[in-house]
């Protein structure tokens, strides 16, 4: 997490996070980071699928139609929580870390998505072989690798 928060130092951007099955661990291995202070503004914890609804505002009808496991949800909750917390960039985490099925997704399969002023782009991983804490860490460690090469690609195209 240090070269992501040197990153975000470097480019004064300001990063949260809306966490359902991380709990929280982006945004506790963010500040886990000396100076993590100037870049984290804070994270919203959306365990069960009410909090998603009442406090990001996920609309119902995403999550009776995909389901909280899904794309669309993933979407939703980075951008809504990225304008309700004022941050530039906003990473958000749903899916199932297991041990069985749920809404027809198998164990490891987790939706993500990293939303900016410019737009929100959806991931989806799918770990398997291993057990709901080592798919957290995993997906944690995923999408800190996917916003630094966001950071990268802009740097690039700034610098033309």
């Amino acid at each position: 997490m240090k070269e992501l928060v040197e990153l975000l130092k470097e480019k004064k951007l300001t990063i949260a996070s809306c966490e359902s099955l991380t709990a929280g661990l982006f945004s506790s291995r963010i500040a886990e980071i000396p100076g993590a202070s100037n870049v984290l503004v804070g994270a919203i914890v959306t365990y069960a699928t009410r909090i998603k609804e009442e406090i990001v505002h996920v609309d119902p009808k995403i999550i009776e139609q995909e389901g909280v496991v899904s794309a669309a949800c993933a979407k939703a909750m980075a951008e809504n929580t990225r304008k309700l917390l004022q941050a530039d960039l906003c990473v958000s985490f749903t899916g199932n870390a297991g041990p069985a099925c749920m809404e027809e997704q198998p164990a490891g399969s987790v939706y993500c998505a990293l939303a900016s002023a410019k737009g929100c782009q959806s991931y989806h991983f799918q770990i398997d072989h291993a057990d709901r804490n080592e798919v957290r860490e995993r997906v944690v460690q995923a999408m800190r690798d996917q916003v630094i090469l966001f950071l990268k690609k802009e740097q690039e195209i700034e610098n033309g």
